[in-house]
C-alpha cells in the first residue's frame, strides 16, 4: 500500500510548504490538502518540486463561516464557479491531479440542479484533472446536499463527464453506509481517490470498528495501486501517530 498524507490534519502547526517536507521525511508518496489559499502557491509548488511528492487534491473553498462549500446553493452559482476557477488555478499552479467540489449544505431538487450543472462547469474546465465529490456523514456535517455513494454514483452517471470521479472515505461512508468492502468492489470503477481513519474517533487507521486489515487486503484484490489518503486526525504530534504507517 502507498499512502498519502492529508495536510488539512497532518502537521497543521507548520506552513504548508514544511508540512509537505516533513510528510516526505515520514516516507509519505504523496500529499493532498484541503484549502491552501492562505499559503503562497510558489512555496507550495517549490516544496513539491524539492520532495518529488506529488499533490494529489485540494477543495474548493467552503464559503462564508458556516458554510461547508458552495456548489450545490441555488443563487450562488456566481460564487460557486469564482470558488471552482480558484481551485482549478492553484491545482494547476502545484500541479495538482484532482479538485474536490464542496457541494454545500442544501437540499432537494433545486440544489441536485445547481450541484449538476456546477460540475459540469467543473468538469470542462479542468484542463485534465479530475473532479471529485464526496459524501460526508450526517454526523459532522449536518445537512450536506450529498451524503451517500449512491447519491454520488447517480451524479457521476447523470453529469457524463470522464473526469468526474468519487472520493470515496472510508470514515464517512462506514458512519453512513457500512459495508465498506463490498461498496469499494462495486463502485470501483467510479472512485478516483480512496481516504482512510478510524471509526468512530477518525483517528489513525489502525483500531475502531473498522478492519484496516482486511481493506487493504481488499484493496490489493482489486489492483488499487495509487496512493490512498490517510486523513485522520491524530491526537497530539503528528510524528509520534505514525506508528500505524510501518504496520500496513
Amino acid at each position: 500500500m502507498k499512502f498519502s498524507a492529508n495536510l488539512g490534519f497532518l502537521w497543521t502547526d507548520r506552513a504548508l510548504p514544511d508540512a509537505i517536507r516533513a510528510a516526505k521525511a515520514a516516507g509519505f508518496e504523496a500529499v493532498e490538502c484541503h484549502w491552501p489559499y492562505d499559503h503562497d502557491v510558489d512555496a507550495v509548488a517549490s516544496a513539491l518540486r524539492q520532495t518529488g511528492l506529488p499533490m494529489l487534491g485540494l477543495n474548493t473553498r467552503r464559503g462564508q463561516p458556516g458554510e461547508n462549500g458552495l456548489s450545490a446553493l441555488p443563487g450562488r452559482e456566481d460564487e460557486a464557479r469564482a470558488a471552482i476557477d480558484e481551485a482549478l488555478a492553484y491545482a494547476k499552479a502545484t500541479d495538482t491531479g484532482a479538485v474536490h467540489v464542496m457541494a454545500g449544505f442544501a437540499q432537494g431538487a433545486d440544489a441536485h440542479a445547481t450541484f449538476a450543472e456546477n460540475l459540469r462547469y467543473a468538469c470542462g474546465q479542468a484542463e485534465g484533472r479530475t473532479i471529485l465529490i464526496e459524501p460526508l456523514n450526517g454526523y459532522d456535517a449536518p445537512g450536506y446536499f450529498l451524503n451517500r455513494t449512491t447519491q454520488a454514483a447517480a451524479l457521476i452517471e447523470e453529469v457524463g463527464a470522464p473526469n468526474l470521479r468519487l472520493m470515496f472515505d472510508c470514515y464517512h461512508v462506514q458512519l453512513t453506509e457500512g459495508d465498506v468492502a463490498r461498496r469499494l468492489e462495486k463502485l470501483l470503477p467510479l472512485i478516483g481517490h480512496i481516504q482512510v481513519a478510524s471509526i468512530p474517533d477518525r483517528g489513525t487507521p489502525d483500531h475502531g470498528e473498522l478492519n484496516y486489515p482486511h481493506i487493504w487486503q481488499v484493496l490489493d484484490r482489486l489492483g488499487w495501486d495509487r496512493p490512498i489518503g490517510a486523513e485522520y486526525k491524530p491526537t497530539g504530534d503528528t510524528d509520534a501517530s505514525l506508528r500505524w504507517l510501518s504496520a500496513v
